[in-house]
């Protein structure tokens, strides 16, 4: 995820990145400035059209499609930001279920140092190896510790394993009588809110926005960049070519940046940034496992 402060308007203004929306979209602007040039000059160097010619009533029509086009993007904008903002709070309860799991049995174990280091690592682990199961890419940063013996037994679905390891551990501390019935029923519920986690990461990823849905916007959006010059060419003039690249580019950057952000786990600029969330927790953990 792309780090930036937002009260530096003219830095942020200015500033281009991999994924912003101009670079991706600068070729095809080039494009639909040469077809407004085309329409240009069909409509009034060759065929001398003037406004008072049947096609400038297109604009009335363009008018009201656009309209329509209007609350279709605001759909769809804010479907795929509640998509991202549900991921963030997925991940921010993972954080705060971490701490509070560690906290509890770091106080459960006491003494019992070694028991307590084992369960520290396998929550140590868990938000990693989440990230990588969400994630396209098997990228994530280097950790601070070795964790290639736990990896090498999870063979399927990693993060479930990574639980049912973490509560074959509490059920044998518990039958050696570290771990009470009580201490043992309320930790078991907070271990199953990070398969809940899990889980509710995977709806996102694994349900994306309908594909009709998706490729009909695209295609009214071309439609409509399409008429626009066809419709105020005649009064507008060459302006209209600008204006039209202009509208396009717009347009089309608010689908590309939804698009981007419907899937916030594929590790790029504006997705949620999971590997700096898993080494934060991991952090936590390790601080609160040293306080005895």
């Amino acid at each position: 995820m792309r780090v930036y402060n937002t009260k530096h308007f003219i830095k942020i203004l200015f500033s281009l990145h991999k994924s912003d929306t101009l670079k991706i979209l600068f070729p095809s602007m080039i494009l639909v400035g040469l077809y407004s040039w085309g329409i240009q000059y069909l409509e009034v160097e060759y065929l001398h059209l003037t406004s008072k010619s049947g096609v400038s009533n297109v604009g009335m029509i363009h008018s009201l499609l656009g309209f329509v086009l209007s609350l279709l993007l605001v759909f769809r904008t804010n479907t795929a930001y509640d998509r991202w903002w549900e991921g963030r709070k997925l991940w921010g309860k993972l954080v705060n279920d971490t701490r509070n799991f560690a906290i509890k049995i770091n106080t459960i174990l006491g003494d019992n140092r070694q028991d307590a280091e084992q369960i520290s690592r396998y929550l140590k682990f868990f938000p990693h190896f989440l990230a990588k199961h969400l994630s396209k890419e098997s990228t994530r940063l280097a950790l601070d510790e070795d964790y290639s013996e736990i990896e090498k037994t999870l063979k399927n679905h990693g993060p479930s394993e990574m639980v049912i390891l973490l509560s074959h551990k509490l059920n044998l501390l518990k039958k050696e009588g570290k771990i009470s019935d009580i201490e043992m029923l309320y930790l078991d519920t907070q271990l199953s809110g990070f398969l809940d986690v899990c889980g509710g990461c995977e709806r996102i990823k694994n349900t994306p926005i309908p594909y009709s849905y998706s490729s009909f916007i695209k295609k009214f959006i071309i439609l409509y960049v399409f008429a626009l010059p066809i419709a105020y060419v005649i009064t507008i003039g060459l302006f209209m070519i600008p204006l039209t690249v202009f509208v396009y580019y717009v347009l089309m950057s608010l689908e590309l940046i939804a698009e981007e952000i419907e899937d916030p786990f594929n590790n790029d600029e504006n997705d949620i940034p999971m590997e700096t969330l898993a080494q934060n927790i991991e952090k936590n953990v390790h601080q609160i496992m040293i306080k005895k």
